[in-house]
């Protein structure tokens, strides 16, 4: 006789139903929500709003309409598109500076707790998960974005520490890994959660290292990409320079004394369910 298969993800209930957020499609799928001008986009004409924007003009086109044989009379300017919105995955996506001695193991504890709830919970919203890490003179993806917890607890048995800051590899790996999904995941909202003091002390390129981690930073924000940073300077010697990046980043920015894997998730979770 066979054996059954079992895993622990077979026990695990579907408490909500379907992805988390909501989001915009360009796509012939999702629900129709409400009509626009086509504006020279005839690719999804919504035939109802199109009908009725051509309505009050019927009197005026009726000469027309004896003369083509047409019921109807249609102008360009008639044409309504649908505007649809359909259910889509996040991208969460870790980038955890490394590179200290003092606290590291802290820090690492309360990512990698996080990391795992959210998983759980991602297996549920068909989200998906990443880890950038920044330590010595590179930054490396310790966990290329999955659901799978399977290959994400063999990504955070071992994770480097100690060394320089390499900040804005850091930022930038984060950038490079999140545009791929993009491209592989069209309707895919990304969300990178930092966990860093600000200071970076390594360059990419010939600029000095904050400037080159804030131009990377306006980069982000540009494309839209969605952040929360959590400064993991000490109260004490905090120079304000997590706040500083945050604001190029364009998102919020916690302080967080004691970082608890339980505080870590519920801050990625709200900030999710305010997308």
């Amino acid at each position: 006789m066979p054996r059954k298969l079992q895993t622990p993800l077979d026990k695990l209930t579907r408490h909500t139903a379907g992805r988390r957020s909501r989001t915009k499609t360009d796509r012939k799928r999702g629900r129709y929500i409400q009509a626009r001008p086509a504006n020279g986009q005839t690719h999804d004409i919504a035939f109802d709003a199109t009908l009725r924007a051509a309505a009050p003009y019927q009197k005026e086109r009726s000469d027309q309409l004896g003369a083509s044989g047409m019921a109807y009379a249609l102008r360009k300017g008639d044409l309504h598109r649908k505007v649809r919105v359909r259910r889509a995955s996040n991208l969460i996506l870790f980038v955890v500076d490394a590179s200290w001695s003092m606290a590291v193991s802290e820090r690492m504890t309360a990512t990698k707790g996080a990391i795992m709830s959210l998983l759980t919970d991602a297996y549920q919203r068909r989200d998906r998960v990443g880890l950038v890490v920044f330590q010595k003179d590179r930054a490396s993806l310790v966990l290329p974005p999955t659901n799978s917890v399977v290959l994400a607890k063999k990504a955070l048995q071992n994770i480097p520490v100690g060394g320089k800051t390499p900040l804005s590899a850091g930022l930038l790996l984060a950038y490079e890994t999140i545009k791929r999904e993009k491209v592989l995941h069209p309707d895919i909202l990304p969300m990178m959660i930092l966990l860093t003091d600000g200071a970076g002390n390594v360059s990419i390129s010939s600029q000095p290292p904050q400037e080159e981690a804030h131009r990377i930073a306006m980069m982000m924000k540009e494309d839209s990409v969605k952040s929360v940073t959590i400064n993991m300077e000490h109260v004490a010697f905090d120079r304000g320079l997590a706040s500083q990046l945050a604001e190029q980043l364009g998102g919020p920015c916690y302080s967080l004394g004691q970082l608890r894997a339980e505080i870590l998730y519920e801050t990625v979770r709200k900030e999710m369910n305010a997308t």
